[in-house]
């Protein structure tokens, strides 16, 4: 599709009122397993976040990687156990996780913004004690009394962005693996979206946003429901509305802006450009939910 230069000025122009929102407020970006897989949309990814820090916005991406942790247990021949759906994360496997996260897929995305002309730079849980995680124990589904040993799996006990503030409007974008170590010394693994919600709300951000691979929160007619509140993003949960592996998605933004994030946005990673769309057009691209 051809648009004219006047067309582009007129977008450009349109932008504004949006980049004034957003000067110099945080933005979080969680970037997701599916959403990463190819390499092109990686690069636009990229593209879109450099972009975003000339516009004088400080975004902070954490990403994800459950596929490529998956492709690397099979390489290297560790079979994952499961129990009650989850699966266990022993020290053989946590070893992989944290090499895949902290090494293959955080410095890929960090090489990725650096070519698109970016300042990135990639950091875990552990550095600068940005994230303290205790360990996690789930109930299983279908057996609320039954809790799993899931192995070297925590969830954020406590978060000191120091390292952030440091770094953040100095044109420099952290991207964040969601790896946290225990006050035992251990290291865990963090649910990426769990972690984000946690940095974001640590560091108050304007929007924490989830690239995900669904458009956004549907209603029962699955239409998207293009902006909610935290009590009617409850009600939906309780009428069975939103349902399965949006049910925790959710809770995770609902936890977010109780610790002062303004809104959260859950939208599709394969539409291109949805970071941009979502902040800088009048159209939204997800759902929004606000408190």
């Amino acid at each position: 599709m051809d648009v004219s230069p006047f067309d582009k000025a007129r977008i450009l122009s349109e932008a504004l009122p949006h980049m004034q929102r957003y000067d110099e407020e945080t933005v979080v970006v969680k970037y997701g397993g599916h959403a990463m897989g190819e390499e092109q949309m990686a690069r636009d990814f990229a593209r879109d976040i450099v972009l975003l820090e000339q516009l004088a916005i400080n975004p902070v991406v954490v990403h994800g990687g459950g596929p490529q942790i998956g492709a690397m247990l099979e390489k290297l021949g560790i079979k994952s156990q499961f129990a009650g759906g989850l699966r266990i994360t022993d020290a053989a496997t946590v070893e992989v996780v944290e090499m895949v996260l902290a090494g293959s897929i955080n410095k890929q995305i960090v090489g990725f913004i650096n070519g698109a002309g970016g300042k990135a730079i990639g950091l875990t849980g552990k550095d600068g004690n940005l994230m303290r995680a205790r360990k996690l124990n789930r109930a299983v589904m279908d057996a609320p009394d039954t809790m799993v040993d899931l192995g070297f799996v925590g969830e954020p006990e406590k978060v000191d962005v120091s390292v952030l503030t440091e770094i953040l409007g100095r044109e420099i974008i952290p991207v964040l693996a969601p790896i946290a170590i225990g006050a035992d010394g251990v290291t865990y693994n963090v649910n990426a979206d769990t972690f984000a919600g946690a940095i974001a709300g640590a560091l108050k951000a304007k929007r924490l946003i989830f690239l995900t691979d669904v458009p956004g929160v549907l209603d029962k007619s699955k239409q998207l429901i293009s902006d909610m509140t935290v009590d009617q993003a409850r009600h939906l949960i309780a009428d069975g509305t939103i349902s399965g592996g949006m049910i925790p998605k959710v809770e995770t933004c609902i936890d977010a802006l109780e610790l002062g994030v303004e809104g959260v946005v859950i939208l599709d990673g394969k539409v291109p450009h949805a970071v941009l769309l979502e902040l800088l057009t009048d159209h939204g691209a997800g759902t929004l939910i606000h408190p």
